[in-house]
């Protein structure tokens, strides 16, 4: 039996339909974050085909087309053939974790089809027991305890405040400030903060219709850092975006444990995205301890 795929641009208005597939899908890479989707649309030209129990992702970047699918099962040859056709012959797959990498390269092989499975180990996720944030508790993360403890007696008023359209003004000046810190020039984010912050206008413009949940911290009525995201799955919660003033010390570790502790207890998981291969970073997120290491291929069909 053949597939029909009607591709059309991503818009807000797809987030019910596409929602309904992809929060009971299992699969938390924080690439299927809705609101990611929307965030970054204008970067890949997303498009998408939602079907009864999958959704097509079509990507376009430099003139190449790519492709993501989000379901719970691995896809029928049907479903790739309809999508293979759709490329044009040259099918390239993203964000396949390990197991179902696997099996499309058995069934592939099986049938005389070549194709390359790429591990992207820099676009991992790294995905946390909500609980273990929001705790801190046991050996392994007494040193982040220890952060937040010095924090809490260098800072007894702080506050911890929702974060709220109205205090979207304030995320502006805090971004600004941050993004002075790390300069438009430097080699390793100079290319990405403008977009960074065109995906953060996205995401406020429809904060209320994306179900955005997000947090800040304030010492003496000044914000001082805020976080952001949304639900990947229905129990697990992607991290979108993390920003804090690096001149006060701890005040990572807080923005942290304090979001965990407040998101709503549905969310088993934390998903905090990738490391980009940046060391310092990969550095943070391995200190502490992920529950998984989501993996991550790039499959080409050729």
């Amino acid at each position: 039996m053949s597939v029909l795929l009607d591709f059309h641009t991503l818009t807000i208005a797809d987030r019910d339909a596409y929602q309904a597939v992809s929060l009971r899908s299992g699969r938390r890479n924080c690439n299927f974050t809705f609101a990611n989707l929307i965030g970054w649309q204008f970067w890949f030209h997303t498009e998408v085909c939602i079907l009864d129990n999958a959704v097509v992702l079509r990507f376009t970047l430099d003139g190449k087309r790519a492709y993501m699918l989000c379901m719970a099962e691995t896809p029928p040859c049907e479903l790739l053939q309809a999508i293979c056709e759709d490329s044009g012959g040259d099918l390239t797959l993203l964000g396949l974790e390990d197991s179902a990498a696997l099996q499309l390269q058995q069934n592939a092989c099986a049938k005389g089809i070549d194709i390359v499975v790429e591990p992207m180990r820099n676009q991992y996720d790294y995905i946390y027991r909500r609980e273990d944030l929001a705790a801190l508790s046991g050996g392994k993360l007494k040193a982040k305890r220890n952060h937040v403890n010095k924090f809490l007696s260098e800072h007894p008023a702080f506050e911890y405040r929702p974060l709220v359209p109205a205090l979207f003004d304030q995320c502006w000046e805090l971004e600004n400030l941050w993004r002075k810190e790390r300069g438009d020039n430097n080699p390793v984010y100079g290319d990405t903060i403008s977009a960074e912050q065109r995906v953060m206008e996205n995401i406020f413009q429809y904060w209320d219709k994306l179900g955005m949940l997000g947090g800040s911290i304030y010492i003496h009525n000044r914000m001082v850092a805020f976080t952001f995201g949304s639900a990947v799955t229905n129990d697990t919660f992607d991290v979108c975006v993390e920003k804090a003033d690096r001149n006060i010390d701890g005040l990572f570790s807080v923005i942290n444990q304090q979001f965990a502790a407040h998101l709503p207890q549905q969310y088993v998981y934390l998903n905090r995205e990738e490391d980009m291969g940046l060391e310092g970073l990969r550095k943070a997120k391995l200190s502490y301890h992920p529950e998984i290491l989501l993996t991550y291929n790039v499959v080409h069909f050729k």
